[in-house]
């Protein structure tokens, strides 16, 4: 499919981009800084052009991924130019506008479909993403999209742009502007946030991360979000009067109202045992990698940094609880927790199959008539360096000893140690090696 993705250069056009390429299709990105659309499309292997009107001429499928303070523009702009049977999306946060520009703008003969993924570039695939349809009609892309989207686990949400915008008032203009007023806030009183964390509850460090999280992204669009929902100006009232009564109810010592508005709260919240069971799963995901990492001291482990995605094999030598120390290739190497992700045993050797120079070997075993060659190739393929493992040869003859068969094995290994393993494995079933 030939996609067009408005905005492409940047952001969440930029994950689409690089998402949709990976999954075959034939992508060009648009973005206002040329230097750094030619630079991103060789980086990603999609096309790059500065002329929006070209890149929508011939694309089966339009990604609008612009500011959405612009996003009406160009829709304008765009619309009288965009191929008959296509479908035009855009992936904006407030839905209500950009519905009526395309409702008004898009010429018969092309569908369009008003969309919010609820997630950031940072993720690293859609399981469990929720993404948000507003359509004012479904026409035939509407179950492809339906469909793509489920294929990739994705949680797919349908409701109207007014419902949305609603929502979104709460969602993002509640929450963002209380975390941004809480890092404000900070700032204006310099506090040593680092400092801070030492004395942190996990509550209290989960939340900082969580602010940080909003306040290091682009302020342009988290500007946006407060000022084009119209809905937002009413919450935005109601939060500073109830941080008006909350106030006057600390500073009149009246704790019997506190309680009362608090716990009322709590109950308007409903279903808090679930709650809580999410944030103890989120707490404990803090110190899970740890955990991990101590029980993995003086073994080799494969570290992969969130943020350049090189990927780092070795013993892991040290570990304290902000950095670990890893010696590869006996070279010690020092690594921030916080920016490392641990890679499973499946992904290590998938990494060395790539990367590390490989052998095969045939090995013959006698083993019990009775014995499953099948489960035997599926234990030795589990073992920690062999790659891959087929079966060869079974034979029964004079040569063996009644009630017993020779079954010959290839495998392929990464290392000498996983030759060792898949001979004691086969003692281990029992087996003589011929």
């Amino acid at each position: 499919m030939h996609v067009a993705i408005i905005g492409g250069t940047r952001g969440l056009g930029n994950w689409i981009a690089d998402f949709l390429k990976e999954r075959g299709c034939d992508v060009v990105i648009t973005g206002r800084n040329s230097l750094m659309g030619m630079e991103l499309s060789e980086k990603i292997g999609v096309s790059y052009t500065s002329n929006n009107i070209e890149a929508v001429s011939g694309a089966e499928l339009v990604i609008l991924a612009v500011p959405v303070n612009v996003t009406p523009q160009i829709i304008m702009e765009v619309a009288p130019h965009l191929k008959a049977g296509s479908l035009l999306v855009d992936v904006t946060s407030v839905k209500e506008e950009p519905s009526r520009a395309m409702e008004k703008f898009v010429p018969d003969g092309v569908e369009f479909l008003p969309t919010h993924p609820m997630f950031g570039p940072r993720i690293k695939s859609l399981d469990g993403q929720i993404v948000v349809l507003t359509p004012l009609y479904k026409g035939k892309w509407y179950d492809k999209v339906i469909k793509f989207l489920e294929s990739e686990n994705t949680r797919v949400i349908e409701t109207t742009p007014q419902i949305h915008d609603q929502m979104m008032s709460i969602v993002q203009g509640l929450t963002h502007f209380a975390y941004i007023s809480i890092a404000v806030t900070l700032e204006r009183f310099q506090v040593d946030v680092k400092e801070s964390r030492r004395f942190a509850s996990p509550v209290y460090s989960l939340m900082l991360d969580m602010i940080a999280r909003i306040v290091s992204q682009n302020p342009y669009m988290y500007y946006a979000i407060q000022t084009q929902n119209h809905y937002i100006a009413e919450v935005h009232k109601q939060f500073f009067s109830t941080i008006e009564e909350l106030n006057d109810i600390i500073t009149q010592n009246d704790q019997e109202k506190f309680v009362s508005v608090m716990s009322s709260a709590a109950k308007y919240l409903d279903d808090l045992e679930a709650s809580l069971g999410r944030s103890d799963k989120a707490i404990s995901a803090l110190t899970e990698e740890i955990r991990i990492l101590k029980s993995s001291l003086g073994e080799e482990v494969a570290l992969r940094h969130i943020y350049s995605r090189k990927i780092h094999v070795g013993i892991l030598e040290e570990i304290t609880p902000d950095f670990i120390t890893l010696n590869s290739h006996n070279k010690l190497i020092k690594l921030k927790i916080s920016n490392i992700e641990i890679l499973s045993q499946h992904e290590l050797n998938q990494y060395k199959t790539e990367n590390y120079p490989s052998k095969i070997f045939d090995v013959s075993v006698i083993l019990s008539q009775d014995s499953n060659p099948e489960v035997i190739s599926r234990t030795m393929r589990n073992l920690k360096g062999v790659v891959d493992v087929c079966l060869k040869d079974v034979y029964q003859g004079s040569q063996i000893e009644s009630g017993m068969k020779s079954i010959t094995f290839e495998y392929e290994v990464i290392n000498s140690e996983a030759r060792i393993s898949v001979e004691e494995l086969l003692n281990g079933f029992g087996g003589i090696i011929r």
